[in-house]
């Protein structure tokens, strides 16, 4: 655990002098301590701020604290940018570590509330955009999110990720993903993300392949030794959720939607800092 705490502190102060952020001289707790608290309730806590805050007070991690409505505000202060550009600087470490160039994509959902309660709900409205079926939880249905990521098909560390409502299925949004690949690079989808003319293109303008998982009556069937080596990398992205998922609670506390994504964010961040 110590050794986790220092390296969410040291990367994210370092990732700030980097960026050339500046605290006020008054702030009693620096930016980097503020995400290193949320880092931490997100790797140990189930994401719960206020036991991540007194943990480190006590355990003498940080040795002058701020109270919970101050850090609350504080970390609500930072801005979305800050933890969407500390993803991409671990994300650029772990694809230049990939030399197979081999990667995983698929989604999981996550629930914001349990269906008896999506009539009350106030993150998000009882809106039917984000009453969503899980297909890998046995077909059942939620309410919330689904995060749609891109890992390493070898180790299962994360180098892309977004969130959409609930309803959204794979295909639309995976051609919103960036795909910031070096060339030569294989993708391995499940059968939603069947798309003829975005795998031509795809591989006309940047040189990555897509492997999805073909119908049976496909105009375009892989060979069985494809089919075999897709299945043996899938499982690693279903491995790789299962991971994240670890880190939840029985249910995500948060008042608003800025608050139950950047949760979301920080689990992921969590487990992607495991990988260095």
């Amino acid at each position: 655990m110590e050794d986790t705490i220092t390296t969410h502190f040291a990367l994210c102060d370092d990732f700030l002098k980097g960026a050339g952020h500046r605290d006020d001289p008054q702030c009693r707790l620096s930016s980097a301590e503020v995400m290193t608290v949320a880092l931490t309730a997100a790797s140990f806590f189930g994401g719960n701020i206020e036991r991540s805050r007194t943990f480190l007070h006590e355990h003498g991690y940080m040795t002058t604290m701020i109270s919970k409505s101050r850090l609350n505000r504080r970390l609500h202060a930072i801005p979305s940018h800050v933890w969407e550009s500390l993803f991409s600087i671990l994300a650029d470490l772990f694809k230049e570590n990939n030399p197979s160039g081999e990667y995983a994509v698929d989604s999981f959902p996550v629930a914001v509330c349990q269906s008896r309660r999506i009539s009350r709900s106030r993150i998000y409205g009882g809106g039917e955009a984000f009453r969503g079926r899980a297909a890998s939880a046995g077909g059942g249905w939620f309410y919330g999110l689904r995060v749609h990521m891109l890992v390493g098909a070898g180790r299962g560390e994360p180098v892309e990720f977004y969130l959409e409502p609930g309803s959204a299925n794979d295909n639309p949004p995976f051609k919103g993903f960036d795909l910031d690949l070096r060339e030569g690079s294989i993708v391995y989808a499940d059968k939603q993300c069947n798309d003829y003319h975005y795998e031509d293109l795809l591989l006309e303008a940047a040189s990555i392949e897509m492997r999805p998982l073909r119908e049976r009556n496909s105009k375009r069937p892989f060979e069985a030794c494809v089919e075999y080596i897709r299945k043996r990398r899938r499982k690693r992205v279903e491995t790789a959720f299962s991971q994240i998922v670890g880190f939840f609670p029985r249910s995500i506390h948060a008042v608003r939607a800025r608050g139950f994504e950047l949760k979301i964010v920080c689990f992921i961040l969590a487990f992607a800092i495991q990988f260095l």
